[in-house]
């Protein structure tokens, strides 16, 4: 009998193997040679990148189920000194992941298991490179899970989605007129315009039954000398928005702003647009039943509500295929002080609530 993996032991022993973004070496051929102890199909290299698919067949026709984790750590700086940490807990969901694989791989009897493990999610480059490789091009429904820190899910609790907003980063770029300080009614002040640019993003106003925000996050001008008026500047917002729709309405104003505010103040301005990492896009039956596996696995009493998040790549693959059903389920490990903290530390002995609910929502339509 092939073993079963222990969720809390393959979240050490990855944690001690962090790596950036299309640079998963180890971690990729760790997670093959799990999958292939297993005696799973494997296939590593996905699509050119790091990128690691498992595939369980069962014996009988049915769907094609997949369950997705990712696996990049992140980069920080500590005393002077670059370096990478697993500061989101990816080590974390390709552990669960690996350990549902041990448990599923004598249980599938119809349909098809596809085991994805994706490299790249805080780039935004992981998604798109797995569609592009066709990994989801046959799949019926897609699963995806996330830790979740102490200030979103009680430790021990399980949320049956976790409802992140589309983001992303625009610039603006202002191009006024340079003048000598003295004589400030010969140039264009570019860092008046900005100003200005910043206030009329702040009022911009959508649905108010809906949740988003635009705030400027960095402004860089420098003529060089002190008693010059500045010609270029150049504003960094986060934007955010609940739906996608939104999001699209919420640049489209900051545009119509940006270009409209310069022209009043006799200068040029310029919006240029990043990806946007999607908003989530789930099917209301089937984050049902993630919610009722949650039930039979951790207990009525351990459901708890849907929480908010950051943004996530996992909404590109719905996006891609509209057609395939979709969730996303969150884990209460008491993640603490927050994600992306270069000190964030959590329970993994928690890890095995994932795991039990990967499992369940598998059997019901594979077992």
């Amino acid at each position: 009998m092939a073993e079963i993996y222990d969720p809390q032991a393959l979240r050490r022993e990855l944690h001690e193997m962090p790596e950036l973004a299309l640079h998963e070496e180890k971690t990729a051929a760790y997670v093959a040679e799990k999958l292939e102890a297993l005696g799973i199909e494997t296939h590593r290299n996905v699509g050119g990148t790091t990128g690691v698919l498992g595939i369980i067949r069962g014996k009988e026709p049915g769907p094609v189920m997949m369950l997705r984790a990712d696996m990049d750590a992140l980069p920080f700086v500590i005393d002077g000194k670059p370096c990478c940490i697993h500061a989101c807990g990816h080590d974390g969901h390709t552990a669960m992941l690996l350990a549902a694989a041990s448990r599923l791989k004598d249980k599938v009897r119809r349909g098809t298991l596809k085991l994805l493990f994706q490299p790249a999610e805080e780039t935004l480059d992981g998604a798109p490179a797995m569609i592009k490789a066709g990994v989801i091009d046959d799949v019926d429904m897609i699963l995806g899970a996330h830790i979740r820190p102490i200030q979103d899910v009680p430790a021990g609790k399980i949320c049956p989605a976790v409802r992140h907003t589309a983001s992303t980063t625009v610039f603006v770029e202002i191009e006024g007129r340079g003048a000598h300080a003295s004589r400030p009614h010969l140039g264009v002040n570019a860092i008046d315009v900005s100003c200005a640019v910043i206030e009329g993003v702040q009022a911009i106003w959508l649905d108010p039954k809906m949740s988003w925000s635009s705030k400027a996050t960095q402004i860089h001008a420098d003529a060089g000398a002190t008693n010059t008026v500045p010609d270029k500047a150049r504003i960094t917002f986060d934007v955010r928005a609940q739906t996608n729709d939104l999001m699209d309405a919420l640049l489209k104003r900051m545009e119509e702003v940006v270009n409209g505010t310069a022209a009043a103040y006799g200068a040029k301005g310029k919006l240029i647009r990043n990806a946007v990492c999607p908003a989530c896009w789930y099917d209301d039956d089937f984050t049902a039943e993630v919610a009722d596996a949650i039930r039979e696995t951790a207990g009525e009493e351990n459901l708890a509500h849907d929480c908010g998040g950051g943004g996530e790549d996992f909404h590109f693959y719905k996006l891609h295929r509209p057609q395939m059903k979709a969730a996303y389920f969150g884990v209460g490990v008491g993640a603490t002080p927050g994600l992306h903290a270069a000190t964030m530390h959590f329970d993994d002995s928690l890890l095995k609530l994932g795991v039990n609910v990967f499992e369940n929502m598998v059997l019901r339509h594979l077992g």
